[in-house]
């Protein structure tokens, strides 16, 4: 599907490719304009808003004061002030350019006109007026699509609601038969509850005024409820969920395997809940996952690098089409460059820290610490075994995810760009086990390794004893280094350090205010996410350490972008917490920010 003009893409000047596609899309900032109609529709909500809680004054319109009847001026106050905060709400979605958010947006100003004329404000009616005929002139703004599932939960929401409303009326009156004018039968009862949904009078009439209150109240206050609850349910973010079926998944590790020399976290796109989006020619593709209306992509795009722009500009397209904000974390130095071209801002967001097999030693004094503690845990009893998954027999296997699963600290299971969070899985066979059992021959730890291409191996899952002597962290990493050349292996790629940078500027001789300031400020962070010590424990074994970017589109994303990310990696609270089962399927304990402490390991990239 091709974006219309008031897209948020646009097409510059490419290479001519194999598809005959002669453009690649490129990302721009949504239209001044739109974002003007959103605050406008967000100001003319908050107007009608504070004008229904304000005290009523004399009617401005004589005529309609006559005829509109107390009961309904009062209902025309409360649902003011619902669709005022309705329009407030819809404001992100209108930023965004979601087509549904205009049309219940063109829909609210109208009915508000509509109310306003009733109670007699009018200045806010002509604010309403205005709006919804800059609506109008603006429409072809607003084209992002909706899931189409919004639209069944947001009519059971309000069929619900309404049920209950009318339910609850209809018992209101009947309880109150004895205190009715005359004898009315039961249609005329549900036809006053019905009515009283939508903030009409009906036809029966109380003895006492407090009875009829107490029906319009509760009526009135189910039918706001699921005219509401139907609103916001309409513009909950898309999924953009899309079934990844073995195909794709065959095709991915055929990529990986032709292409996955480049970034370390390549693997990490197999996992079960990321989609892809394929170049057209497909030899590149973006791996991503739609978290509260931001399309989270990770890592460098996988394949062809020369294919990267079309596979961004596709997954970019994608971002327009449902109004999805775009951003990437953890992506390399090739891949930064790639999204930079494609229209996004990038940022440093850390360092991932990678041995060279060849060059590794524990001899020499900067390696004192890691060879003492390699050594005290040989001399208490403590060995270690590297293997691949396919290589373990099937019942020592299965005795090892069990004890891997005891193991994991907490039942939340943190990770997303550099986690592959499952551990058993069949198709994982290449991936590389390190077990450290103690000299009762207990597993005590476990270290888990995706490849690297062919050449190279990725940190995925550590899980240690917390009653084990400290060190255990450093043997099984060692083991693994020392095991790598009979591999194969030429580069391991650990842990992931956040800013690292700022902490080793701020220890460099002559280091300015700013960087030490800095420097300070994440160390009182560290006393909750152990960024400092995340960075020093990786930094013992002498790394080459290599940037990591963060990708957005403009700063005024970047918190949004951040909650994401977040709730990505599982630091914020989810609606459905991945936990890890007890079957070989269990998902990692991957913490960013960890750090071996006494007792216990590091976990996590």
């Amino acid at each position: 599907m091709e974006p219309s003009r008031s897209s948020v893409l646009e097409r510059t000047p490419g290479a001519a490719r194999d598809d005959g596609d002669a453009g690649v899309r490129r990302w721009q900032q949504p239209p001044s304009s739109r974002r003007a109609v959103s605050r406008l529709v967000q100001f003319v909500g908050l107007v009608g808003t504070v004008f229904a809680v304000l005290p009523p004054r004399h009617h401005r319109f004589a005529l309609l004061a006559d005829m509109v009847p107390t009961a309904g001026m009062l209902t025309a106050r409360a649902a003011t002030a619902v669709i005022g905060v309705l329009l407030i709400y819809l404001g992100a979605g209108l930023r965004r350019g979601k087509r549904r958010a205009w049309q219940l947006a063109l829909v609210l100003s109208l009915v508000s006109v509509g109310l306003h004329l009733v109670k007699g404000g009018l200045a806010p009616l002509v604010f309403c007026g205005v709006v919804a005929a800059l609506l109008v002139v603006k429409r072809d703004q607003f084209t992002a699509e909706t899931d189409p599932g919004n639209r069944w939960r947001a009519a059971r929401a309000c069929a619900m609601f309404l049920t209950a409303g009318f339910v609850l009326g209809f018992l209101e009156i009947a309880v109150r038969v004895n205190r009715l004018d005359g004898r009315p039968g039961m249609l005329r009862w549900a036809e006053h509850a019905g009515l009283g949904l939508i903030g009409v009078t009906g036809p029966i009439h109380f003895q006492h005024p407090l009875g009829g209150l107490t029906v319009t109240v509760t009526t009135g206050a189910f039918g706001l409820l699921a005219f509401a609850s139907a609103g916001i349910l309409l513009l909950r973010p898309c999924t953009g969920a899309r079934t990844r079926d073995a195909g794709d998944r065959d095709r991915l590790r055929a990529m990986l395997d032709k292409h996955g020399d480049g970034d370390s976290l390549g693997y990490f796109a197999l996992r079960d809940d990321k989609q892809v989006l394929w170049s057209p020619s497909g030899r590149a593709a973006v791996a991503y996952k739609i978290v509260n209306g931001v399309s989270l992509a990770s890592g460098d795009p996988l394949g062809l690098p020369s294919e990267w722009p079309r596979a961004i500009g596709q997954w970019l397209a994608d971002c327009a089409r449902h109004g999805w904000t775009p951003g990437v974390l953890a992506c390399g130095t090739a891949g930064g460059r790639a999204y930079q071209k494609a229209g996004l801002d990038v940022i440093e967001l850390g360092d991932e820290a990678i041995v060279d097999v060849g060059g590794f030693t524990l001899e020499g004094r900067a390696m004192r610490g890691v060879r003492q503690a390699v050594a005290r845990m040989r001399r208490s009893g403590y060995s270690c075994q590297v293997v691949r998954q396919r290589d373990l027999p099937e019942e020592r296997f299965a005795e090892t995810v069990a004890c891997a699963n005891a193991l994991r600290d907490g039942k939340v299971e943190r990770g997303f760009s550099m986690a592959l969070s499952r551990l058993g899985d069949p198709e994982d066979g290449d991936c590389l086990l390190v077990l450290c059992h103690d000299e009762d021959g207990r597993l005590r730890g476990l270290l888990q390794f995706v490849p690297w291409g062919r050449r190279g191996l990725s940190l995925d899952l550590m899980r240690g004893d917390r009653t084990a002597p400290n060190g255990l962290t450093e043997l099984m990493v060692v083991a693994a280094i020392e095991a790598a050349p009979d591999l194969g292996v030429e580069r391991i790629s650990l842990n992931f350090a956040v800013l690292r940078s700022v902490f080793a500027r701020a220890e460099e001789l002559g280091a300015g205010p700013v960087i030490r300031l800095w420097s300070r400020v994440l160390r009182m962070a560290s006393r909750l996410w152990q960024i400092e010590s995340l960075y020093r424990a990786n930094a013992k074994y002498l790394p080459d350490w290599q940037p990591r970017f963060l990708c957005f589109p403009s700063a005024r994303d970047l918190p949004r972008i951040a909650v994401a990310a977040l709730s990505a990696e599982a630091f914020l609270p989810a609606h459905e917490p991945r936990r890890g089962p007890a079957a070989p399927r269990g998902p990692k304990d991957q913490a960013p920010a960890a750090t071996p402490s006494p007792g216990g390991v590091e976990t996590g990239k």
